[in-house]
Formats: structure tokens, sequence, C-alpha cells
């Protein structure tokens, strides 16, 4: 028997009210089953909550509950092992769900589910239960990144290199320094995503489509079925409220600006110009003209996916700025913004721990870029120490900064008699007291500092903080 359109558009969840068919094109344009079945898991634990609490209101029958719950169980399994038929009608994930259950336990009992819950909170919650997930792996891939860079700084430290500012030499820092910068920038991310994980876990189940339920449906049960930390206390606003996507994306974006400055420093520290790092040939790619060529593309994809996820923030946010009081269906596209920002973040710190945990360093190239001049601040701090103001002392070393270059000589080769002549404060120790690489970072041993008490303590910080975490 052909089904007709009318037929067709009859099945839909809203189709009662609606006698006219369903223009294919439009039905295609409003599907979101192609995305949203990720999210199958998540929609039948909600359903399952959702049953229990109809069986506690005195809706269903235990023995009702039972069948529903055990159709969905049927459901996940068909899901998860990919045998599950798509229908042309099926809209969503939650309508494929519903009208799959009905074919199984029938629609005398399959019918029964949808009382009292509106898609609109049904999406909702299933959106929040699976972030809620996904944020708790995104969690773990972050400790393991940082459980890397913390082992490597503590075997590598070692190793000096020269610090910059304006990508010019600055001063001379351990490269374990530099490393665990960027592990505690990513410290500070995993103690954000801590903190939004509340404004996740708030359950709108049981607010229906906006104005709630008439069936005294236990809210508080299904909050701890489903282990959310708080209920939405008013229905209008945590029905339609996408504030957590939103915000989930602000803070995707911000990490992965601090991956991308990571991977640029990297690029630059790996080109034949610095020689610094070398990445493994796992996360590099040759030219297909140059075959010398070995391409930092692992850093470069890390750089750019950075934009990747500020567009689809930034994307999301213009449209969700214009939408009334509760549901629209502009919210459907909160979803794929969603899931693409949760697989890049995802994939990109775990692209970024194999890329730290297989570079290696060249020790040798690090040491040969400290120059004497990087020292300079370290002359003036030695008149400091002699009474002399940092002003004043800040202009000594500048002078003699600048007798070296007319000289064409390092600043350690100035002599004592040159140095006495722009101050009479240096002593004959100047030179063995300032114009030494390991000494000059030692001294830097206030907390944060670059001195190996220092590293010592940010990799306890760190190993702490995911830990306790």
């Amino acid at each position: 028997m052909t089904t007709s359109q009318d037929d067709f558009t009859k099945r839909k969840l809203w189709g009662g009210r609606f006698t006219g068919a369903t223009d294919p094109l439009m039905h295609q344009y409003n599907q979101s089953l192609a995305y949203d079945k990720r999210m199958y898991a998540a929609d039948v634990k909600g359903s399952i909550a959702f049953s229990k609490a109809l069986q506690k209101a005195g809706i269903v029958s235990s023995n009702e509950q039972a069948e529903i719950e055990r159709g969905l169980r049927v459901v996940e399994e068909e899901w998860k092992n990919g045998k599950f038929d798509i229908k042309a009608d099926d809209e969503d994930i939650h309508t494929a769900n519903e009208r799959r259950l009905s074919e199984i336990i029938g629609k005398d009992i399959g019918g029964k589910l949808h009382t009292g819950r509106s898609r609109n909170d049904q999406v909702a919650t299933d959106m929040r239960i699976w972030l809620m997930d996904e944020a708790e792996t995104i969690k773990q891939y972050l400790k393991d990144l940082i459980a890397v860079m913390a082992n490597r700084a503590e075997k590598e430290v070692d190793i000096l290199m020269p610090g910059y500012t304006h990508v010019q030499r600055a001063q001379p820092v351990r490269w374990s320094h530099l490393l665990l910068s960027y592990a505690h920038g990513f410290l500070t991310d995993l103690d954000r995503l801590n903190g939004i994980i509340p404004r996740i876990s708030v359950l709108p189940l049981g607010g229906a489509a906006l104005a709630g339920n008439p069936y005294g449906l236990d809210r508080e049960f299904l909050r701890a079925e489903l282990g959310f930390q708080t209920i939405g206390e008013n229905s209008m606003h945590i029905v339609p409220d996408r504030d957590f996507v939103m915000e989930f994306l602000q803070w995707a974006s911000l990490l992965m600006v601090h991956m991308s400055k990571m991977a640029e420093d990297l690029i630059i520290y790996s080109t034949a110009e610095f020689g610094f790092v070398q990445l493994s040939d796992a996360y590099s790619t040759g030219s297909s003209i140059m075959p010398q060529k070995k391409n930092p593309d692992s850093l470069e994809l890390l750089r750019g996916k950075s934009g990747r996820v500020f567009g689809q923030m930034a994307g999301f946010m213009m449209t969700m700025k214009g939408t009334p009081s509760t549901y629209n269906k502009d919210f459907q596209e909160d979803k794929e913004p969603l899931f693409d920002c949760v697989d890049t973040v995802s994939a990109s710190i775990r692209i970024a721990e194999g890329v730290i945990a297989t570079m290696s360093v060249n020790k040798e190239k690090m040491r040969e870029a400290l120059t004497a001049d990087m020292l300079a601040t370290d002359l003036a701090d030695y008149l400091v120490r002699k009474g002399v103001p940092f002003r004043e002392t800040h202009h000594i070393s500048g002078r003699a900064v600048a007798l070296a270059e007319k000289n064409n000589i390092q600043l350690s080769d100035i002599t004592y008699e040159q140095f006495k002549e722009l101050s009479d404060k240096f002593e004959p120790d100047v030179v063995e007291s300032v114009f030494n690489f390991e000494n000059s970072v030692e001294k830097r041993n206030a907390l944060g500092g670059p001195s190996r008490s220092g590293i010592e303590r940010q990799i306890q910080v760190l190993k702490k903080g995911i830990e306790t975490e």
C-alpha cells in the first residue's frame, strides 16, 4: 500500500492538527536525525527515567513501565549495533526512538511515554546529559595532556633556552619553564570547565513545552535518577535555555586560543632557523614536491582549528540573540556547532598530547641561542645589589650594551676597566657574577620563576591539580 503525504504528516508527533501534506523539501530542511542521532543513549536514559516518574505519578503501571524500559533497551542496542532502521518520517532522535518503541511494545503502552513531556524539555535534557558525559571525557584528556607536560618538564629541567618577548630574545629560562607555561594555561582551562559543569547540570525535564505539566511528576526524583545537580526552577527559562551551549562554546574557544598560541611557538621553534624542537614523523607530513621538507601539520591544524571553534561559538550566539522567549525552531541550530566543537576540542587535546610526548628537543641548539646581551638585566641587578637605584642601573646597563655593539663584541667581553668607566660601583667580580646563564636562571627563584625550585613547585601544583580536581 502506498503511503500518502497526508499520512506521512499525521504520523509526526505534531501531525494531528495538520490536514495538508508536508513539502518533502521542508521535511528534509526540518529534520535533525542525521546529526542528533548521536544522542540516542542520552535520549533512552532520559526516557527511562521519565517512565519511572510516570509510574510514580500513577500514569503508567509497574508492568507498563517495565515494558517501556525493556523496549527502550532494545532501541538502544539497535543503535549501538548499527541495526536501527531509520524511517522516512523519523524527524529527529526523539521521534525515531518513540516510533520504534511503539513498534516493539505496541502503541497502547508506547504512546503513554510522552505524557506530560514535550520535545522541548526532552531535547534540552538530552543535550545536557550528552554534554555532561562529553565534558568528563574532555576533562580526562586535559589531565592527560597536563601530565605529559609535567613529566617532560621534570625530566628536562637542565635544558636552558632563550625566553622571548615580541619574538625577540629576552632572558634565559629553562625549557621546562616554557613547557609548564602552557600546562598552567591548560590547568586553568580545566578549572573553568569544572566551573561551567554545574550550569550544564540543571534539569529541564518536567518543564514540558514551556508551562510545566499537570500530572505532578516528581522532578526531584528525575534529577536524582539522571544525575543532575539542580532543577530548573522556572519552566519558561529552563526549557529553551541554551546558555550552557554558548558557555561551553566560549570555554572551548578560549582553550583553543591557548592551544593555538602553543602551536605557533612550536612551529617557530621547529624551523631550521631555530631548530629547538623536532616533531616526530607521527605528527608531521612531507611535501608533494620538495622531499627535504618535514611539515608540522599537526601544529598548523591545531592553530587553524581554533578559528573553526571560535566561528561555531560566534555563529550560534548570533542565532540566539534575536529569538523571543521560550522555544523556537532556531534552537535546532545548537547541535551541529556543539557536536563539531566537542569533536574538534577532543581531537585537538589528544593530538597536542601526542605531539608533546613524542617531539625531540635539541638542547645544544637552545644553548647556542643564548647570548650575553640577554644578561643585560642581570648586569643591572648586579648594580642594584651594590646600592644603585634600578632606574640608574638600567641606564648604565644600556650603555654597556651600546658599547658592546659599537665594538662588535659580546657584552661579556667588556673588560673590568671599561665597566668601571661606566660606573665606579662595578667590582672585579662583575664578569664572573653576571655572565653565567645557569646562575642567572637560578637567581630568579621567586615564586613562579624558572629556577629549579620554581620548576619543582610548578610541577607539584600541576600534579596536585589534576589528581585532586
